[in-house]
């Protein structure tokens, strides 16, 4: 299934949608039935994933930084003007501290980002964006709105939309079944509860 993003293995079925011949096989003998739409869809999903991954790299790549010091990058030009401390990006982009750190450290080397310290916690210190950062993200815009506007050719405003929305329903069911095989689930005193479908 490693190669069920090339689109020239792609068929149309009778209503008109795309689906992979390979991928239909595998998981309908997988399956042991012929009720294969959510192993196909979830097949899709990260065949769509690994392509705009895929993409990222090539295009934050080509500009030297990986596509995790780019989401650092941006997350930092939207935060306030005393910056984000490493597990606020940590959380915001649900990755470990030390993977911030990490990143953080490649960007202060590229002169992107900097460490300042907290003015609320000697302790501590924030991240913030430099100027150098800023034209980085300038430079990188216009690239990235004609590479989008590519992949998602054919998509109205109102499917992408949809899209968004179907993604993170996914995103949301996956989080409430990790809750439950981690036992967090489910009311006070009630025990774990299993995802409703």
């Amino acid at each position: 299934m490693n190669d069920v993003h090339n689109s020239a293995q792609l068929a149309t079925d009778d209503a008109g949608f795309l689906y992979n011949p390979g991928v239909r096989t595998a998981m309908t003998a997988f399956a042991l039935s012929d009720d294969t739409a959510a192993l196909e869809a979830t097949a899709a999903v990260r065949t769509a994933a690994h392509a705009i991954e895929r993409l990222r790299s090539q295009g934050a790549g080509g500009r030297g930084l990986s596509t995790g010091a780019l989401d650092v990058l941006v997350r930092l030009s939207n935060a306030p003007e005393e910056g984000l401390t490493v597990g606020d990006l940590a959380q915001a982009l649900q990755v470990t501290s030390r993977n911030i750190t990490g990143l953080v450290d490649t960007l202060e080397r590229d002169t992107l980002a900097r460490r300042v310290p907290d003015p609320h916690d000697r302790r501590s210190v924030r991240v913030t964006i430099t100027s150098g950062g800023r034209d980085w993200l300038d430079a990188f815009r216009q690239p990235t709105r004609r590479a989008m506007a590519t992949v998602f050719r054919g998509f109205s405003p109102d499917d992408l939309v949809q899209l968004r929305h179907l993604c993170l329903r996914l995103a949301d069911n996956q989080q409430q079944v990790e809750r439950y095989m981690n036992g967090t689930a489910g009311s006070a005193g009630t025990g774990p509860q299993p995802p409703t479908a």
